[in-house]
């Protein structure tokens, strides 16, 4: 089987660096990912796999971070123009993005479930001469967002899966999931998954990510550690416009309200008990040099090694958040637009995947875990799995990075996508195959 496995996906693979790279040219934040959605589900749909979309695979209350309706028409339209058809849209609704794939063979056996994410960032990409996206054509159309995360290659790794799980399902039992989430970044759509059940009944769980900690092209971390919880929270302040020179005295700057809130917050001592994190990304503020500022905007994140570290970090923020608008006489409005929450990988199923990866391949560098250090949406699946008896991990596929994760410049070798789906197959089989 292991030759078979290796066979079909040697046939499938110059269509998954496709994908990946029509994926990459069309990049969609979070909650907008229409074009994408619609993409999965059409190809899982020709190759006879039960699909579900919108409000079957996403709770609509449940959705964390969605962005105004202007934004969500625009991205509808702009999905509509690029051929979209209103079938698809309308399943989708306003911002319901997210696909749920699944085969049952028919056979008694497991309920295996794996996750791919499928956002992308709103960063700039890079066109220098030396960026391979913008070399050979595959560059963002969209500026001011790019897929500088990887998961344009999740979302290819999860089509190469669907593609040589469909070849292999005569010699496969149980049933299988293949869930592609909206909104990862800024960990705001996971939790949405879980409330419609998509990971109900699951026995086994798996997601991977392309880099992060694992920079050397064929490693493979069969899980990972320091998954870090988060919050992301958007302060509005308001104040009290006057004439910077007639009648500051009337004033209630936003603007000073805002900047003593940045330098404070990251005041905030790190935790003694693990890694604590805490960063302030974006600060608008003022109408004119002339004026005091009567408006300023914030966004935030604090994150921990464990949830009661990152609840430590965000009731810190909210008290000097709103201990700076008292100090200026201004009205703070707190919004918390995404959390995530720590998790921890099943030994059962890093032992497994290490098993199968040496077997399958001796030239692979395995290594049973790397630390994560940064914060996950896949954990919310994680964990509902665990709490109904079930088992989780997540794997991190090594690759050579052109420059970090968020960076304009980011890009991965694509032989890793290979890499993920074959490893993938092989751990497929070995829980679900008809002979083991």
């Amino acid at each position: 089987m292991r030759e078979i496995i290796a066979k079909e996906v040697e046939a499938v693979q110059q269509q998954i660096v496709n994908w990946r790279r029509e994926i990459h040219r069309h990049p969609e934040i979070g909650w907008t990912e229409y074009q994408t959605t619609a993409k999965v589900a059409d190809i899982l749909e020709e190759l006879g796999m039960h699909v579900q979309m919108g409000a079957e695979v996403i709770a609509p209350a449940a959705r964390m971070g969605v962005p105004e309706e202007k934004i969500l028409d625009a991205a509808r339209k702009h999905a509509r123009e690029n051929g979209v058809s209103e079938a698809r849209l309308e399943q989708m609704g306003n911002g319901l993005t997210g696909v749920v794939g699944t085969y049952d063979t028919g056979r008694p056996g497991p309920t295996i479930a794996f996750r791919f994410d499928m956002d992308a960032l709103q960063v700039r990409e890079a066109e220098h001469a030396g960026h391979i996206p913008a070399v050979q054509g595959f560059r963002s159309e969209y500026e001011g967002s790019m897929h500088a995360c990887g998961h344009d290659g999740h979302t290819a790794i999860g089509l190469g899966l669907a593609m040589v799980l469909m070849k292999l399902r005569d010699s496969l039992t149980g049933t299988f999931k293949l869930i592609f989430q909206p909104a990862e970044e800024g960990c705001r759509g996971a939790k949405a998954m879980v409330e419609a059940s998509v990971v109900d009944g699951v026995d086994y769980f798996f997601a991977c990510h392309l880099g992060v900690t694992a920079r050397n092209n064929r490693q493979i971390a069969c899980g990972v550690t320091e998954f870090l919880a988060s919050t992301k929270i958007d302060v509005e302040l308001e104040g009290v416009p006057a004439h910077a020179a007639l009648a500051p005295h009337e004033g209630r700057s936003a603007l000073l309200a805002a900047a003593t809130i940045a330098l404070q917050l990251h005041g905030i001592p790190r935790h003694g008990e693990g890694i604590s994190r805490i960063n302030v990304g974006i600060l608008e503020a003022g109408e004119g040099r002339n004026i005091v500022p009567a408006f300023a905007r914030l966004q935030l994140e604090t994150r921990g090694e464990t949830n009661e570290i990152n609840q430590f970090m965000t009731d810190e923020a909210i008290r000097i958040i709103r201990s700076a608008a008292q100090m200026y006489q201004v009205q703070e409005h707190i919004h918390i637009v995404g959390q995530g929450i720590s998790a921890t990988c099943d030994q059962e199923l890093i032992d497994l995947v290490s098993a199968v990866a040496s077997h399958w391949d001796s030239d692979l560098k395995v290594v049973p875990t790397l630390p994560f250090r940064a914060s996950e949406d896949a954990t919310y699946l994680m964990e509902a799995v665990q709490k109904q008896g079930g088992k989780a991990t997540y794997l991190l596929i090594g690759t050579e990075l052109a420059a970090g994760h968020h960076n304009f410049s980011f890009d991965f070798q694509e032989e890793s996508l290979q890499t993920a789906v074959a490893l993938f197959a092989n751990v497929m089989y070995r829980l679900a195959g008809k002979n083991m």
